[in-house]
């Protein structure tokens, strides 16, 4: 853990504190995080000397963070941007909010901010393995951003993984499709391996047991070994085996390959209509 007398993050102002706020605000306080303020009404505590405020309205006047998260739920993003906008006046944002648009946020920044002032937001997409750590975040930043507030925001989204950038702020909806979405995509699989051992006579303990560790043993190999998914796909996959015998159904044009792909335009669709 970083020294509590350097802390190696910035003061944070971080608006919503649910499942992703409160995994970025653990990774954050591991890291080593200057005095900040989170904004959330159902959180308990905080450690000193962060300090909690149940509503926007309550933030203090004085507080100079150095970034600004907004992690609410899109939908009270408009209730907060009044509040919120005076801070942004010399602090970045960056948002992690589903179906908000860089440019969406930035005028509804600027119609509470003196005129000529410039807000600069940073759009994010990170997804819920975040919580333990291993996360996978997106974002993109428009051409206003300097590269310290890009380095900045790294800076944050890699204390809850692994990070990444867009050139194109489009791109983020297949990103969403991808990895923001795909972490329900390995629970289902994981979910329909468990029920095809139960229906084969296991017991539920270990089929349960077995399906899991099978799926996140996967995950660890793939990511430790440096192959390509395919390479190891085939390293498992004997002539004529039982493995070669499952992927054939499986790999049939019509069966993973073809509803795999449905699958990622229909959620690349649905997060076009979002930010719409």
């Amino acid at each position: 853990m970083a020294d509590a007398q350097a802390p190696s993050l910035p003061p944070v102002l971080l608006v919503g504190c649910g499942k992703m706020g409160g995994a970025m605000l653990e990774g954050w306080l591991a890291e080593g995080l200057a005095p900040s303020v989170v904004v959330d009404r159902h959180r308990d505590t905080l450690p000193a000397p962060h300090r909690l405020v149940r509503d926007v309205a309550d933030l203090p006047a004085d507080f100079r963070p150095g970034l600004i998260v907004l992690a609410m739920k899109p939908q009270k993003v408009a209730a907060a941007i009044a509040a919120i906008a005076p801070f942004a006046t010399h602090a970045p944002v960056l948002s992690v909010l589903a179906g908000r648009t860089v440019g969406g946020l930035t005028d509804a920044l600027r119609a509470h901010m003196p005129a000529g002032a410039q807000p600069v937001v940073i759009r994010a997409m990170p997804n819920t393995p975040a919580a333990v750590g291993e996360g996978m975040t997106v974002s993109y930043a428009p051409p206003c951003a300097t590269a310290a507030q890009r380095s900045l925001c790294d800076r944050v989204l890699s204390a809850i993984g692994q990070t990444a950038w867009v050139e194109h702020e489009d791109e983020i909806d297949v990103v969403t499709a991808i990895s923001g979405s795909g972490p329900a995509y390995v629970f289902l699989l994981a979910e329909l391996l468990e029920q095809a051992g139960v229906e084969g006579g296991l017991p539920p303990a270990l089929a349960r047991q077995i399906a899991r560790q099978t799926v996140s043993g996967a995950g660890v190999l793939m990511q430790r070994s440096g192959l390509d998914a395919e390479q190891l796909r085939r390293n498992v996959t004997s002539p004529n085996g039982t493995t070669a015998q499952a992927l054939s159904v499986l790999m049939a044009p019509d069966a993973w390959p073809a509803t795999l792909r449905a699958a990622i335009r229909a959620a690349s669709q649905r997060a076009r209509e979002l930010a719409s």
